[in-house]
């Protein structure tokens, strides 16, 4: 399970970073991947309504999104903190959020359906100054649609009023307590899920087709990593176009090791396609597939798709099997 923090407070041992702190470490004892992105450092330029992304489906403005578009990607569940800035999040988060747009447009405008939306979660962390009723509710709208542009799904939020002084959170009597309930509901439709890694050589066609069927397929059965041998720089463009024939859109995808991809996760079932008879893992008590699939990397389309539907069928025969 990964999980993607997106902290929107511009101070450094501020409230809001606490809290999404206590909220990730529980998550990582759980045994989830945690990852934050510092909107505040990040190189993200505000929306310049270009308007691409709603025809070509990615956006020409030069900076960090692509990479976390990867990250939003790969999430099975995105946490969004911030303090209370004029009943919103702060202007460094809205940024991102507003940039999301690429995302929201690949879905809407495109037709194209990412591989983890059937499971993806979206959980807020919220904190103000100030104890007015309606303190939150420009932040919940916005984070309901967010979470949507993303393909996840509001699960709700923890947030806290009359939270303004260094160490307010900390001394908050309750907050821990409530950080472990909302951990324990959010990881609870995660916790059984199989553990399965497709490993190939580049990461760049088979293995990032078998384990986008797998999420799009069986993402509430399977906790899906992939990674290559010798991981190539970026992804088939041709495997991403028969891809987009099935509606499964693989944009933003980074190809990684094989190391990275159990670097915190054990798996529990291996399916191999072509990884390189010393370069594939071996884990004691892991149940080991291997499919015999030529490497469509170099050949046209016609090959891709055979490859493609032949994996499909793999996919879904694998799931029957561990039902």
């Amino acid at each position: 399970m990964f999980v993607l923090g997106l902290q929107g407070s511009p101070r450094k041992k501020g409230n809001t970073r606490y809290l999404l702190s206590e909220l990730m470490n529980a998550l990582e004892k759980r045994g989830a991947e945690t990852h934050v992105v510092d909107a505040d450092k990040a190189d993200v330029k505000p929306c310049k309504e270009y308007i691409v992304c709603e025809k070509k489906g990615f956006c020409p403005i030069d900076d960090e999104m692509e990479e976390i578009y990867g990250l939003l990607r790969r999430a099975d569940l995105v946490v969004l903190a911030s303090p209370v800035f004029f009943y919103n999040v702060t202007a460094q988060l809205k940024s991102l959020i507003d940039r999301s747009q690429t995302l929201w447009a690949r879905r809407y405008r495109l037709d194209l359906t990412d591989p983890g939306a059937k499971t993806r979660k979206g959980f807020m962390l919220a904190l103000g100054a100030t104890k007015g009723k309606n303190l939150f509710e420009g932040m919940h709208l916005t984070a309901r649609y967010f979470f949507d542009a993303v393909a996840a799904q509001y699960e709700g939020a923890l947030t806290y009023w009359q939270i303004e002084k260094p160490g307010d959170m900390e001394k908050y009597p309750t907050v821990l307590d409530e950080v472990e309930d909302a951990v324990e509901g959010l990881m609870r439709p995660f916790q059984n899920r199989k553990r399965v890694l497709f490993a190939c050589r580049e990461n760049a066609c088979r293995s990032q087709m078998a384990g986008a069927f797998a999420r799009s397929l069986a993402g509430e059965k399977f906790d899906v990593q992939i990674g290559g041998s010798e991981p190539a720089e970026k992804i088939n463009k041709v495997m991403v176009d028969a891809m987009q024939e099935k509606k499964i859109d693989m944009g933003f995808i980074t190809p990684r090791s094989i190391d990275a991809a159990v670097e915190k996760t054990t798996p529990e079932i291996i399916v191999t396609m072509g990884c390189g008879e010393n370069a594939c893992p071996h884990v004691p008590g892991a149940k080991r597939l291997d499919w015999n699939l030529e490497d469509p990397a170099g050949k046209d389309m016609d090959f891709m798709r055979k490859v493609r539907d032949d994996i499909e069928k793999r996919v879904t025969a694998l799931i029957a099997s561990e039902s």
